[in-house]
């Protein structure tokens, strides 16, 4: 027969549900920090518009224009390595989300058991005295007069449910809902930070390749220079010392050659690293100036926060960081229980499986209240007092960190283009000054010193015209990353 003892404890109950849905509700609800954000970023005003879509919501395949670097983008997203890591950290945040919601269910187990019990007589806890043993005998065992034994077998399931009454399950699911969507911004910014790598190394590789050439060019020159001076030595209008200085000169220009392959093979390296393979020859075809778009709109400064992950991943940690504040406050009250347990008991096994005179059901309530951990739950809650403002510092600071390199980003363009028109006009001339040297040289007017001085100037010209054409480039890349474009 089922005995069910629930009659006293259902008012119990009834109240306790009372409790449930009107209980206090210890987390305090989220507002985001006054930032005081700048109305522009400063240094470069021309860039930014109020009315104007920041170039941050442009996709990164139509940010390119260079078809090799856009599949290269392609590549690194199916393979590379970091990206696939925080792939894993999503599902890890997923699956503690899917957790933390679960706490909102009954928790159900199983107890198949058998359990013996004996029941000792009054006179046990005699036995073993001296006079015991001048009755029993030394070392024999106690009479069966003195205890009975009792086997019970039990199937039996066994259901617990913890009330949220001051909303600490709510605050665990907020808390890992906001890890997992931390977890996911942080997938943005690998992605935009792999994005941007990937431009930039591909940009070194198109620079090396330029700097290769420009060498080879000179170093041709140089050959062409040494004939002249040797002829003019056998003629005897120079003297070896001429001729020395010129070989001097074309060695220089000879040994940065292996320089900048060694470190052609060094970026490839890095690349392909980014790419998620294994080194291997990556040939790259000439600069070619309309790999982004000239001009970028960098919008208002509060954009950052909708388009950064970084900014974002840091808003949610302070989100998270309101509700483990909210968890480590309802620890410190009383935790709610209501259990049940039903199944089948019975002192012979024979007779378990008989419903009507083996089973039982059981009701059950605990109210747990801590008084004395060792002031843990104490320190937990100061302790998530103090990370709760270091998250709203963080935050601060992120914000703080992405205007500032905004504000880089759109001052070294400005310059840049400034640079890329004065190292245009001085390459015209250092070109113009070499074939000027050449022909004075030729017809005895001028020194081969200075044919090597207008030849040197005019390779650190086109050096520096290609450098800064790398830079400028970069510049539009760096503006693109910390503006937040790169994850859509």
């Amino acid at each position: 027969m089922i005995k069910i003892d629930a009659m006293k404890f259902s008012r119990n109950v009834v109240l306790l549900l009372l409790l449930v849905f009107t209980g206090c509700k210890l987390q305090e609800p989220y507002t985001r920090p006054d930032i005081s954000e700048p109305a522009k970023y400063y240094g470069s005003e021309k860039n930014t518009s109020e009315d104007s879509i920041s170039v941050a919501d442009t996709p990164w395949r139509n940010f390119f224009k260079d078809s090799l670097l856009i599949s290269m983008i392609d590549t690194a997203l199916a393979n590379n390595i970091d990206l696939q890591i925080t792939n894993e950290y999503i599902e890890i945040g997923l699956s503690r989300l899917k957790q933390a919601k679960a706490n909102f269910l009954p928790s159900v187990s199983a107890t198949p058991f058998k359990y013996r019990e004996d029941d000792y007589s009054f006179n046990y806890h005699n036995y073993g005295s001296n006079r015991s043993r001048r009755i029993y005998g030394e070392g024999n065992p106690a009479p069966v007069s003195l205890y009975t034994e009792r086997l019970e077998h039990e199937i039996g399931i066994n259901m617990s449910w913890e009330a949220d009454v001051w909303g600490k399950l709510k605050a665990q699911k907020k808390a890992q809902l906001m890890a997992y969507m931390k977890s996911m911004e942080f997938q943005k910014v690998v992605r935009t930070s792999m994005i941007a790598d990937i431009a930039t190394t591909y940009s070194n590789l198109l620079l090396l390749k330029a700097q290769l050439e420009v060498f080879r060019r000179n170093l041709s020159l140089n050959d062409s220079t040494l004939n002249m001076v040797e002829l003019q030595y056998d003629a005897g209008e120079v003297t070896s010392l001429a001729v020395k200085q010129t070989q001097s000169q074309r060695l220089r220009a000879q040994s940065l050659i292996p320089q900048l392959e060694r470190e052609y093979i060094r970026q490839e390296n890095f690349l392909n690293q980014l790419l998620g393979r294994y080194p291997q020859s990556i040939e790259v075809e000439d600069f070619n100036a309309t790999m982004v778009e000239e001009d970028h709109v960098a919008g208002m400064p509060l954009e950052l926060i909708r388009n950064r992950p970084d900014i974002a991943a840091a808003e949610f940690n302070l989100q998270e960081s309101y509700a483990r504040l909210g968890v480590a406050s309802a620890m410190r009250y009383p935790s709610v229980s209501l259990g049940a347990s039903i199944g089948l008991n019975s002192f012979e096994l024979e007779k378990l499986l008989n419903p009507t005179r083996s089973g039982f059901l059981l009701l059950n309530g605990l109210v747990f209240q801590p008084i004395f951990q060792q002031r843990r739950l104490r320190t937990n809650y100061e302790v998530a007092i103090a990370e709760k403002k270091i998250a709203e510092l963080e935050f601060k600071n992120t914000f703080l960190l992405a205007i500032g390199e905004v504000s880089n980003a759109l001052v070294a363009i400005e310059k840049l283009k400034e640079e890329y028109v004065i190292a245009e006009n001085r390459v015209i001339a250092a070109q113009k000054a070499v074939d000027d040297a050449f022909l004075l040289f030729r017809s005895g007017m001028a020194s081969y010193l200075e044919v090597i001085t207008a030849q040197s100037e005019a390779l650190d010209s086109e050096l520096n015209l290609e450098n800064v054409k790398v830079q400028l480039f970069a510049a539009d890349v760096e503006l693109y990353r910390s503006l937040g474009g790169g994850w859509k």
